[in-house]
């Protein structure tokens, strides 16, 4: 695998191959932790975060202290330069006079894309708008390949945002290049998956079915995937009102469900999952958290050239 000097924008940027790497990579730090204390001592991250986060800059941040890097950055624009209205472009720039590598989240489309066609570091897209957000995407990956051990000839629902869900479209964007995959889109009609989306399913014979019952849904499920309805995106307070609590998986909905069901969320969560569900052992979206700390470590080392 080499992937130094490389960017991260969207989910198909790696190979198969590559992806497989980073996983075998993550899966030797679970194992090992310890052993990969200095492998980036020297290096220096960037976290350019436009949006609000949690997890993603928490996870890189901690990946690379892990490691034995360091990190600088901003977790909202009003403390950097954009507030003076400095453009992406200028700004990566700059940071590349300083670190090694940047990871950024912006609220627009394409964003991530701009910064690395002027950037001299390697860039990883941590979400841009409703578009993408490639490495939240290998967390859920990874956290698949542990628990079930293969992509191929798994039914896959996802439930909730659709539409402006860029984790939704990163999975899908993903998991259709391998075999056998069957998708459950389980939304309300405003909150389908996009146009262009299913445009490519079609075009790519994927074997995917939409509806709006989650109930009737759940029993044919080897993965559900569960989002929440994202405020940030809609233009209509009334629409969000509306659609909000659309779907909330509970204790009873579960009855009928796979006994190796996986429960996974990018989270952050509001009302979609109810608090009783996390002591299920099928719950294993903060599981899904920890996980992607170390796929990012394994993603920080092979950017930087550094071996697994």
């Amino acid at each position: 695998m080499d992937l130094k000097g490389k960017h991260l924008i969207a989910p198909l940027d790696f190979t198969i191959q590559e992806t497989e790497s980073l996983f075998t990579v993550a899966q030797r730090i679970i194992a090992n932790p310890e052993s990969y204390s200095g492998a980036l001592k020297g290096k220096l991250l960037a976290t350019l975060f436009y949006e609000p986060s949690t997890r993603t800059r928490f996870s890189f941040e901690a990946a690379m202290l892990r490691l034995g890097g360091q990190v600088i950055g901003f977790s909202e624009p009003s403390s950097s330069s954009a507030a003076k209205g400095e453009s992406i472009a200028d700004t990566i720039r700059t940071v590349a006079c300083y670190a090694d590598i940047a990871v950024m989240r912006h609220p627009k489309e394409g964003s991530a894309l701009v910064a690395a066609r002027h950037a001299e570091i390697p860039i990883v897209n941590a979400g841009d708008g409703g578009h993408h957000h490639p490495t939240q995407t290998l967390t859920d990956l990874l956290t698949i390949k542990i628990e079930k051990g293969s992509f191929n000839n798994i039914t896959v629902g996802v439930c909730g945002d659709l539409k402006f869900g860029r984790t939704v479209h990163s999975l899908i964007t993903a998991l259709n290049r391998y075999s056998g995959v069957k998708f459950v889109m389980i939304s309300p009609q405003e909150l389908r998956i996009p146009d262009y989306l299913r445009e490519k399913l079609i075009q790519s014979n994927a074997d995917f079915e939409e509806t709006y019952d989650l109930k009737e849904a759940l029993p044919k499920l080897d993965v559900l995937y569960m989002t929440r309805v994202q405020r940030e995106r809609f233009f209509n307070e009334e629409d969000y009102i509306r659609l909000k609590d659309s779907y909330i998986l509970d204790l009873p909905k579960l009855r009928k469900a796979k006994k190796d069901l996986m429960i996974l969320h990018p989270l952050p969560r509001v009302n979609e999952i109810h608090a009783d569900v996390d002591a299920d052992p099928r719950a294993l979206y903060f599981k899904q958290a920890k996980n992607g700390m170390y796929v990012r470590m394994a993603l920080l080392m092979a950017l930087l050239g550094k071996e697994g």
